[in-house]
C-alpha cells in the first residue's frame, strides 16, 4: 500500500505564517505537522511508500525536509498560486499517473493532526476489501456546512457523501482521509472526465460512493485542523501526539 499525501495548498488563511511556507511542515509538538502522520504509519508497517504532492514554490522545501525520510517521493504539481492551483481531485489524478499507481491507495491531507493511530482505518478497510472513509460525529451544523457530510447505513456503510451541504443529511462529517481500494484508484480520471469537482478531495468521495460499495470508520479520537493563526498557538499548547 502507497500513501499519497496533499500537500499543495497555499493556506492563505494563516498568512503571514505560510506565505512562504508550507502549513504540513509546521512545527507542532516539536516536529512538523507530517512527521506526526508518517510516523504512525511507519509503526504501523504496512505502507511501502510515501508520495507528496505539493506546489512548485513549496517543492524545494519538501524535498529538504524529504531528506533522511525512508521512502519518500516528492511531486511539484507545477502551480506557483492559489489562484492557478490545480484542485485535490486533479492532484491525486497527477500523482497516480506520475507514479503509475495501481494499488491500495491511503490518501490524506497533510495539514490535518490525529490523536489516534491510522492503523484501525487501514484494517477496516482491509478487511473490507473496499474502499473506505473516515467519519466523525459534527455537532455543529454550520462545521457541516463546510465540510463533507455523510450519510451510513447499517453495517458502516456510506450511502452518500456531499461536500459543503446548504442542508446537511447527518451529523457524520468526513475529513480528508480515505483508503482507496485498488480497483477505485483509476476511477478518479472517469470522475474528472465526467465533471467531478476537482477542488475539494471529497468530491471525489462523493462521487465514487454513487457507484461503488464503501464503508465509513468511525474515528476513534480527534482531529485537529489548522484553520487560523490563533488556532495554530492553541494546538501547539495543547496537541501532545499519539
Amino acid at each position: 500500500m502507497k500513501c499519497l499525501i496533499l500537500a499543495a495548498g497555499y493556506a492563505t488563511r494563516l498568512y503571514p505564517l505560510t506565505e512562504n511556507f508550507p502549513k504540513p511542515l509546521l512545527e507542532v509538538a516539536g516536529k512538523p505537522i507530517l512527521d506526526w502522520l508518517i510516523d504512525d504509519m511507519e509503526r504501523d508497517g504496512r505502507i511501502d511508500g510515501y508520495i507528496v504532492v505539493t506546489n512548485h514554490k513549496f517543492a524545494a522545501i519538501f524535498e529538504s525536509w524529504a531528506v533522511g525520510h525512508r521512502a519518500v517521493t516528492i511531486l511539484d504539481d507545477g502551480t506557483t498560486s492559489n489562484d492557478t492551483r490545480l484542485g485535490a481531485v486533479k492532484d491525486i489524478q497527477f500523482a497516480i499517473e506520475r507514479c503509475c499507481l495501481d494499488e491500495d491507495l491511503l490518501v490524506m491531507a497533510g495539514d490535518n493532526l490525529l490523536d489516534f493511530s491510522l492503523s484501525g482505518f487501514v484494517q477496516f478497510a482491509l478487511d473490507r476489501k473496499a474502499s473506505c472513509v473516515m467519519r466523525y460525529y459534527e455537532a455543529e451544523e454550520a462545521r457541516l456546512r463546510r465540510s463533507g457530510v455523510a450519510e451510513v447505513g447499517s453495517g458502516d456503510r456510506l450511502l452518500t457523501m456531499t461536500e459543503k451541504p446548504e442542508h446537511p443529511v447527518s451529523h457524520w462529517c468526513v475529513p480528508a482521509f480515505y483508503c482507496l481500494a485498488a480497483a477505485d484508484v483509476h476511477q478518479v480520471r472517469c470522475a474528472i472526465e465526467g465533471g467531478c469537482g476537482t477542488d475539494a478531495p471529497g468530491s471525489f468521495i462523493a462521487w465514487l460512493c454513487r457507484r461503488t460499495q464503501m464503508y465509513a470508520w468511525e474515528m476513534p479520537g480527534h482531529r485537529y485542523d489548522i484553520g487560523t493563526l490563533a488556532g495554530y498557538e492553541e494546538i501547539k499548547r495543547t496537541y501532545r501526539g499519539l
